[in-house]
C-alpha cells in the first residue's frame, strides 16, 4: 500500500521508496514473522532467517547509512535516509533495530576513531556476510534508562556506579563487568560499541566509549532472552572478565567530549528510532484499513461505519504528523553531525522525535487492533505482532518517560539558546 507523500519527491526518491518497500515486503516482513515464532536459541543459529536478512541488507548498503560518502558511505540525501529507515520499520521493528545497532560501533569509529579503528570500519563496510556485526552496550543490571539521564539530571551522582568498569594498564584498557540481557543483537554480534565507567570514576558520567571484539579473551554471553516484542532482534547479556583492548580502541576516551558524544549519539539513535516507529505505526494503520475494507459486519464493510471511519482518520492523522516531524528532526541532526561536524544538534528536538513517534506507534497499533476485534488477538494476524512490538517500543532504547525527562531538562536549561549547554556537559564529564 503506497502512501501519498507531501514532500515533492524526485524521480530518484520515488524509485528508492518503491525498491526499498518491495524488499521489505518480500524479504524482511516474511523473515520477521518466522523469527517471531521461533524459540530464542533457534533465532541465533547460523541457519536462522535473521542472518539471511542481515546479509541482504548489507548487500544493499543499509548498514552504511550513517557513513559519510567521503569514507565510502552511500550518496544519499537526508530524505532518502529517512525513507529507507521508515520502510525498514514498516517491515520489521526488530530487524530495523538490528541493522541500526550493527552500525553504532563502526559509524561512531568512522566519525571520531583512530587510524587503527578505521581499518576495522573499512572491513565492516565491505562485509556482506555478517562477518562483522555490531551491537550497542549501554544497559546494565543496575542501570537501564537512567544511563541516559546522566547527561543533565541534577541527581546523577545518586544513580550509583556502573557495572562495567575500565582501568588503564600500559597501552591497554582492561574491562570487567556485565551488560544486561536487553542488549540488542548481543547474542549474534562480533563487536560491541561499549559504554564503560572509569574504575576510579565517581559516576557513570566519567567513562569512555570503546570498540570491543566479542571474540576477545574474557568475553562471554548469556542465553538469548525470550521477549514479548521485537523477538526478531536477539537480545542477551554480555560479560567482561579482564578483557583487554588496545588503547586506540577507545574511540572516545575519558574527558569532556565523552559527554558530548553520548549526547549526540542519542540524538542520532532517537531520530532512527523515530523513523522505525513511524514505519511500524504506518504498518498497523494500513493493516487496519485493509481489514476494514474487507470485513463485513452489521450488513456492511467496516469502513462504512462512522466509528471505524473516525478511528481510521485518527490513525492516519497520527502517522502523517509523526512522519513529517521526524523527517525534519533527522535532517537537522544529520546536517549538524555528518555535514558540519559541529556535534551540537538539539537534544530536546531529537528526543521528541523518538518519544512522539514511539507514543504514536503504540496508540495506532492499539487502535488498529481494536478495529480487528477478536481476530486481532490471534497470532495468525500480523497486527498482533505489531501491537507487541509497539508495546516493547515504549521501553526499548530508553523508556519514553526517561527520554521525556531528559528532553525536559534540556528545554529548561537551553530553550532560549541556539545550542545545548556544552558548559554543563564539560563540568559533568571532567578530564580523566
Amino acid at each position: 500500500m503506497s502512501y501519498l507523500d507531501l514532500d515533492e519527491l524526485s524521480e530518484e526518491d520515488e524509485l528508492l521508496k518503491s525498491e526499498v518497500h518491495r524488499f521489505v515486503e518480500e524479504v524482511v516482513r516474511p523473515a520477521s514473522v518466522k523469527l517471531d515464532k521461533m524459540a530464542p536459541e533457534e533465532r541465533v543459529k547460523p541457519s536462522s532467517p535473521y542472518f539471511k536478512v542481515l546479509k541482504e541488507m548489507k548487500k544493499l548498503g543499509y548498514h552504511k547509512l550513517h557513513i559519510s560518502p567521503n569514507l565510502g558511505g552511500p550518496s544519499l540525501t537526508h530524505l532518502q535516509r529517512y525513507i529507507i529507515m521508515e520502510e525498514l520499520g514498516w517491515g520489521s521493528l526488530g530487524l530495523a533495530t538490528a541493522i541500526g545497532v550493527d552500525s553504532i560501533p563502526f559509524s561512531s569509529a568512522a566519525l571520531i576513531g583512530s587510524e587503527k579503528l578505521m581499518e576495522l570500519v573499512s572491513a565492516w563496510m565491505n562485509d556482506t556476510e555478517c562477518n562483522f556485526h555490531g551491537c550497542w552496550g549501554v544497559t546494565e543490571p543496575e542501570h537501564g534508562s537512567d544511563y541516559l539521564m546522566i547527561i543533565r539530571d541534577e541527581d546523577y551522582l545518586k544513580f550509583g556506579k556502573g557495572n562495567v568498569k575500565a582501568k588503564k594498564e600500559g597501552g591497554e584498557w582492561v574491562i570487567s563487568g556485565q551488560k544486561s540481557a536487553w542488549v540488542s543483537a548481543a547474542p549474534v554480534a562480533t563487536h560491541c560499541g561499549l559504554h564503560v565507567q572509569l574504575e576510579e570514576g565517581k559516576s557513570l558520567a566519567e567513562g569512555l566509549f570503546c570498540i570491543v571484539p566479542l571474540d576477545a579473551e574474557g568475553v562471554s554471553r548469556g542465553k538469548p532472552v525470550d521477549m514479548l516484542g521485537m523477538r526478531d532482534c536477539p537480545q542477551g547479556e554480555l560479560f567482561f572478565n579482564d578483557v583487554r583492548i588496545p588503547e586506540d580502541y577507545a574511540a572516545v576516551p575519558p574527558g569532556a567530549f565523552y559527554g558530548i558524544f553520548a549526547d549526540q549519539l542519542l540524538c542520532l539513535t532517537s531520530c532512527a528510532m523515530g523513523a522505525f516507529s513511524v514505519g511500524l505505526a504506518r504498518a498497523a494503520f494500513e493493516e487496519a484499513l485493509r481489514y476494514a475494507r474487507q470485513r463485513v459486519q452489521g450488513g456492511a464493510p467496516l469502513v462504512k461505519h462512522k466509528n471505524i471511519k473516525l478511528s481510521l482518520y485518527r490513525m492516519f492523522e497520527k502517522v502523517e504528523s509523526a512522519r513529517y516531524y521526524v523527517r525534519k528532526a533527522m535532517e537537522y541532526t544529520h546536517r549538524k553531525i555528518f555535514e558540519k561536524g559541529t556535534f551540537d544538534a538539539s537534544p530536546r528536538h531529537a528526543r521528541m522525535a523518538q518519544v512522539y513517534a514511539k507514543r504514536i506507534a503504540y496508540e495506532v497499533a492499539d487502535e488498529a487492533l481494536q478495529v480487528f476485534g477478536a481476530y486481532g488477538l490471534s497470532k495468525e494476524m500480523i497486527i498482533e505482532k505489531l501491537f507487541r512490538d509497539a508495546r516493547a517500543l515504549q521501553i526499548e532504547d530508553g523508556t519514553i518517560e526517561v527520554l521525556s525527562l531528559e528532553a525536559a531538562d534540556d528545554v529548561i536549561e537551553s530553550y532560549e539558546k541556539k545550542y545545548y549547554d556544552a558548559d554543563l556537559i564539560a563540568r559533568r564529564y571532567p578530564e580523566a
